[in-house]
C-alpha cells in the first residue's frame, strides 16, 4: 500500500536512476485551437461521393451522345 503519491521527478528516478543534468522536466504550454472548419468527415465524404456519381452520370451522358465535344470544346480524339 503507498503512503503518498509520487512525484514525477520521484518516478523518473525510480524507472532510470539519478539521471544526469541533461534531464529535465518542462511545462508546456497548452495548445492552441485549431480551426474549426465547419464540416464533420462524414459531411465531406458524402459531398465527396456525391462529386463522383455527378461525374459518372456526366461521363455517361457524353457516352450516348454521338459525335460529343470535351468540356473545353475540343473535338475528342479518334481512336487508333
Amino acid at each position: 500500500m503507498r503512503l503518498r503519491p509520487l512525484t514525477e521527478a520521484e518516478c523518473y528516478a525510480r524507472c532510470y536512476g539519478d539521471g544526469d543534468d541533461n534531464v529535465r522536466f518542462v511545462k508546456l504550454e497548452p495548445r492552441r485551437p485549431r480551426f474549426d472548419i465547419g464540416v464533420s468527415g462524414e459531411e465531406l465524404r458524402q459531398a465527396f461521393e456525391t462529386r463522383l456519381d455527378e461525374r459518372e452520370l456526366a461521363g455517361e451522358a457524353a457516352e450516348q451522345v454521338p459525335n460529343a465535344k470535351a468540356v473545353n470544346g475540343h473535338e475528342p480524339a479518334a481512336a487508333a
